[in-house]
Formats: structure tokens, C-alpha cells, sequence
């Protein structure tokens, strides 16, 4: 799908949906179209005709509204229908049930994934979603959170980004103190790179010397390998369905086993935590602090408003 695709499907569903366009050129006029093009572009685009994607959303909405109380009338005018006669006899059709009996959920077959969601809302869903599109979203997102708060950090002083700014501050007792910028984000990609050794049974990473003069330059190129060998790392785990795979890190004293699905949550954890932590350091240089929100991060990879 290109970025433009998506506003021009909420275009549609939009034009479709309005309460006040109740005809075929209504709708059309409201997304500036023709009659023949609007009903081309819906059908390509949903796989329903206009009619009856409005039809089968609507009904949707009516099953949630009698569930929530309303009346049979109320929501078969609320359907656009003039009678609750004709209202019944649709119902009926399409839920298999009269709507006095109520339905266990309010939504019906469809081919394109598009539902109501109360309580005035659309429901898309996604066909083509990798499998954990929750944790896919995560990790992206923290590769490109942290790659953009490495890059804030690098126009700053070296002065600024290595001064103990919180001094006493910890995120793992046994990690140390991480007062600075430069600590907070090398703890970052640190931790990264030491389970990915730990993971591919390689020796541990050298820590990034916090006092050379390119610390950032250093920290920022780490990321970049860490990250992009971090994702292919859990998104191999996935595919293998490994979750429940341990591994044994003989270098720790006594030894240790981790379970593969806790390595990932504490990794993804603990990196969420940090990015909040020099977040909040990074706006008293002037730094946006919603800057790394996951909604408008995707908002903004999706090319959306």
C-alpha cells in the first residue's frame, strides 16, 4: 500500500458512512467523485459496493445500539430504514436472528475487514500483518526512537552529554550508575548488543569508553548494527515459535538459563525505560518530550496526518 492509499480509504469509508449522505451521489459528491468512479474506487478499494458495505456497517452499528438498550425502532431509524418492519426483515437476514434476540457480538462476515466499532468509530483490520504486529511495532519503534535521541544527543556539547545531569540514577542495580546523556544511551545500546552475544554464543561486548571524544559518533553507529541485528534476531525467534527456548549464559556466576520470550520483554523493557529516562534529560536541552510517542510514530511511518 503507498502512504496516500490509506487517506484516501478513510476518504471513502467517510463519504459512505456520513449519517446525511444517504444516496449513491451523496456519497460521491462528498468525496468528490463521479457516481461511477466513487462506486469503482469503493469496490476496488473494500470489495463491497458502497450500498452495501453502508448496509452491512450499519446493521453492525444497530446489533452494538440493541445490545446497549436501544429500541428496535430507534435503531432501525437510526439504520436509515422507515419502518421497523423493514428493519427486522434485514436484521434477520443478515444476523439469522430477529434483532429482539440479541447477537453475542455485532459484527458480521467481511471480506475487507471493515467494522463498526462502537461507539461512532471504524474498525480496519489488517489481512497482511506479520504475526506479532505488536512486537514488530515495538521493536521498530525502539530502533527508531533510539536512533533519534542519539541524533538530538550528538548536537549537544560533549560537556552537556557526559556531565553527571542525574547523579545517583540506576536503571539495574548491577548495570551502575547511569548519570549522564552519554551513560543512559550507551546502557541503550549496550544491553542489546551483550544479548545478542549472549544469544548467538559470542564473547561479551567492550562497553563504549563514555569519556572519548566521538562517544556519540561511536554510540550512534553501535545502534545502527545493534538494532537492525536485534530486530532479525526476534523476528527469527518468532518465526521458529522459539519463545519457549532457553539458553544457558555460563559466564554469569553461577550460571544461568534464560527463557528466549522473557530475554525479549526485559530487552524491550528496559529499553522503554531508558529512552524515557534520557528523554526527560534531553528536554532540559530542548528536546520535544512527546516526541516519542508510539501512536504518532506510526501515524508518521504511515504517512498519516
Amino acid at each position: 500500500m503507498t502512504t496516500s492509499e490509506p487517506d484516501r480509504l478513510r476518504e471513502l469509508l467517510d463519504a459512505v458512512l456520513d449519517e446525511s449522505n444517504r444516496t449513491l451521489d451523496d456519497m460521491a459528491g462528498a468525496a468528490h467523485a463521479s457516481r461511477f468512479h466513487f462506486a469503482r474506487q469503493v469496490s476496488a478499494a473494500a470489495g463491497e459496493s458502497p450500498a452495501a458495505l453502508r448496509r452491512r456497517v450499519l446493521l453492525e452499528r444497530a446489533a452494538w445500539q440493541l445490545r446497549d438498550g436501544a429500541s428496535v425502532l430507534g435503531a432501525a431509524i437510526a439504520a436509515g430504514y422507515d419502518s421497523a418492519e423493514g428493519f427486522s426483515r434485514a436484521y434477520s437476514r443478515a444476523f439469522g436472528h430477529p434483532p429482539s434476540e440479541h447477537a453475542a457480538g455485532h459484527w458480521l462476515p467481511s471480506a475487507n475487514g471493515i467494522h463498526f466499532h462502537p461507539p461512532m468509530s471504524i474498525w480496519i483490520e489488517e489481512r497482511n500483518a506479520p504475526a506479532s504486529p505488536i512486537l514488530e511495532q515495538q521493536l521498530l519503534h525502539d530502533a527508531d526512537d533510539s536512533a533519534e535521541l542519539l541524533a538530538f544527543a550528538a548536537t549537544l556539547p560533549t560537556q552537556a552529554v557526559t556531565r553527571a545531569q542525574r547523579p545517583g540514577q540506576r536503571v539495574l542495580d548491577w548495570a551502575g550508575e547511569e548519570s549522564s546523556i552519554a551513560a543512559v544511551l550507551a546502557g541503550l545500546v549496550f544491553a542489546k548488543e551483550t544479548w545478542l552475544a549472549v544469544l548467538d554464543g559470542r564473547t561479551a561486548p567492550t562497553p563504549v569508553a563514555l569519556g572519548a571524544p566521538r562517544v556519540m559518533a561511536e554510540l550512534a553507529e553501535r545502534n545502527g548494527v545493534a538494532s537492525a541485528a536485534w530486530i532479525a534476531k526476534v523476528r527469527e525467534i518468532a518465526r521458529r515459535g522459539a519463545w519457549q527456548d532457553r539458553v544457558i549464559d555460563a559466564l554469569c556466576v553461577p550460571p544461568e538459563s534464560f527463557q528466549l520470550s522473557g530475554v525479549v520483554a526485559h530487552v524491550l523493557h528496559y529499553g522503554a525505560h531508558r529512552r524515557e529516562l534520557v528523554r526527560g534529560m534531553l528536554a532540559e536541552h530542548g528536546l520535544e518530550r512527546d516526541a516519542g510517542d508510539p501512536i504518532l510514530w506510526l501515524r508518521a511511518r504511515r504517512g498519516e496526518a
